[in-house]
């Protein structure tokens, strides 16, 4: 078929109820072998692991949103995200011990150079960054509204024309009533596609974990951790600057972490926060849980697995590739993530990981990795230690992380010690953290030099000058000289982007 033919078909077969109706039982089959699976310790494995996921976006010479030609991903060996500005990088999992997370590191670098250097040839480049505020040459509105339709398929020019974005999009159109709406402060958005998501990068942190008995407790724990490790790492306190007019009150009212409302808003067709398909996770209660929830999970665009094989599933996951399909539309800010083959074992070996979705991407390779480390760090020194944080009430976590969206290092922390005792005391907060993930990098065999300076660049943010309140400074400082706020927005982040993504860590700035 050709690319019209393609993307209209798509559209067709998501909504063909036989699709749907085929879809649903593959996902209960496979579902319910994943359960097995689960029972009888298949997806056990030897240690932990680690891995990471990190995204960005690509600007030209004059630092404004550009396109990443086709070429690029191929020389790369980058991904594509939904935004044809947009690009990611991976870093394959590696055990969780000392010469792990050093691979993690030079893994992540090289492949940040990678993608830097095959931009650099068609004159473009990668930011390390959270949210795109400098918007193309035609401006955000034109870039983020341009649409077509096929046929009674709407295909927004700038989004990848993959069969599935495009299904997806039409889909969640139909539940939002043709239009996709955002309300924050200074701005109110609304588009005919869900393009707007595309504002938004950030890294995922992965943590496979051993025994899947316990893995509800790392699940819980990391539910818990959200809050606090989102307020040293915030990045995304501003929309590009065309969305607003020249209202300075727009600085302190806006959030620390726009990422988080503009994703859900994209998806939640106007729900509550806190509700719709994109939301804080609930606790779970044993391993199978996971698996209960993506099959119980509202379908949306569901795709059948066609005969060829996919290259970059695991043997495991390639038989549970409707499963999987839905577990990628599961959006929640912490999910478990089954089949991904455990380092060093046999072709056909399968495990259970934390996926942890909320941060922001960072502005260079060493803050990512520090982030990377203390998540795993602390998520592993939390989990052996048996720590009290999971008696902290789950609604307490959730407003938490909430809190910490709006008012980034300024939030109002929600913490259980060790001790039992319930605290918001940041230095408090900050101290078990730093020393929880420090116990989970000793057990991982970090020598204790190698983990302070490791998580240096996270940990000298505790004065509260995180990426977010750096961007609102520089924004404030430049209307206080006479800037418009578009102007300053725009000042702003072309500074930023002149010191991303090179040596010296955001604590230097």
């Amino acid at each position: 078929m050709d690319g019209d033919s393609s993307l209209v078909g798509a559209v067709a077969e998501s909504t063909d109820p036989e699709t749907r109706a085929t879809f649903e039982r593959r996902v209960r089959e496979q579902a319910e072998r994943i359960r097995a699976d689960i029972r009888s310790g298949r997806l056990d494995t030897d240690e932990f692991a680690v891995g990471m996921e990190l995204e960005g976006y690509v600007v030209d010479d004059a630092r404004r949103l550009a396109r990443v030609p086709e070429a690029v991903f191929d020389r790369a060996d980058c991904g594509k995200e939904l935004g044809v500005h947009n690009f990611e990088v991976n870093s394959a999992a590696t055990t969780f011990d000392a010469a792990g997370i050093a691979d993690q590191a030079d893994r992540i670098r090289a492949n940040v150079d990678a993608a830097a250097a095959a931009l650099d040839d068609v004159d473009l480049a990668p930011v390390l960054d959270a949210m795109w505020t400098i918007p193309p040459a035609e401006g955000t509105d034109a870039y983020l509204g341009a649409i077509e339709e096929r046929e009674g398929v709407v295909v927004a020019e700038n989004m990848r024309h993959h069969p599935r974005y495009v299904a997806l999009d039409n889909e969640i159109l139909e539940r939002s009533g043709g239009t996709i709406t955002l309300d924050v402060p200074g701005a109110s958005l609304a588009y005919p596609t869900i393009l707007m998501e595309s504002l938004a990068t950030s890294i995922q942190p992965h943590l496979q974990i051993p025994d899947t008995d316990a893995f509800p407790r790392y699940f819980n724990l990391a539910i818990r951790t959200m809050g606090p490790v989102l307020s040293l790492t915030s990045n995304a306190p501003f929309l590009p600057a065309d969305c607003y007019d020249d209202d300075p009150a727009v600085i302190d009212a806006t959030p620390h972490e726009l990422r988080i409302p503009v994703f859900e808003g994209s998806i939640n067709a106007d729900a509550p926060r806190g509700e719709g398909k994109v939301r804080f996770p609930e606790d779970l209660e044993r391993a199978t849980d996971v698996v209960d929830r993506v099959a119980a999970d509202e379908t949306y665009a569901p795709v059948l697995a066609d005969d060829d094989a996919d290259p970059d599933a695991s043997p495991y996951r390639s038989t549970l590739r409707e499963y999987d399909h839905k577990r990628g539309v599961h959006w929640r800010w912490v999910r478990g993530v089954v089949g991904g083959q455990p380092v060093g074992t046999e072709p056909d070996g399968a495990s259970l990981r934390i996926e942890y979705r909320p941060l922001p991407t960072q502005p260079t390779v060493r803050d990512t990795v520090a982030t990377q480390v203390l998540v795993v760090g602390l998520l592993r020194g939390l989990g052996v230690a048996n720590h009290s944080l999971t008696e902290l009430p789950w609604t307490a976590a959730r407003d938490c992380f909430y809190d910490v969206v709006d008012d980034g290092p300024d939030a109002d922390l929600a913490w259980v010690t060790a001790d039992g005792d319930r605290t918001a005391d940041p230095e408090t907060v900050y101290d078990e953290l730093f020393a929880y993930a420090r116990r989970g990098l000793r057990d991982a065999g970090l020598a204790p030099d190698v983990a302070d300076a490791t998580l240096a660049p996270i940990e000298r943010r505790r004065d509260g000058t995180v990426p977010s309140t750096w961007k609102k400074a520089r924004v404030r400082e430049a209307v206080d000289d006479g800037a418009t706020l578009p102007d300053a927005i725009e000042r702003m982040q072309r500074d930023y982007i002149e010191r991303a993504g090179g040596e010296t860590v955001f604590a230097d700035w």
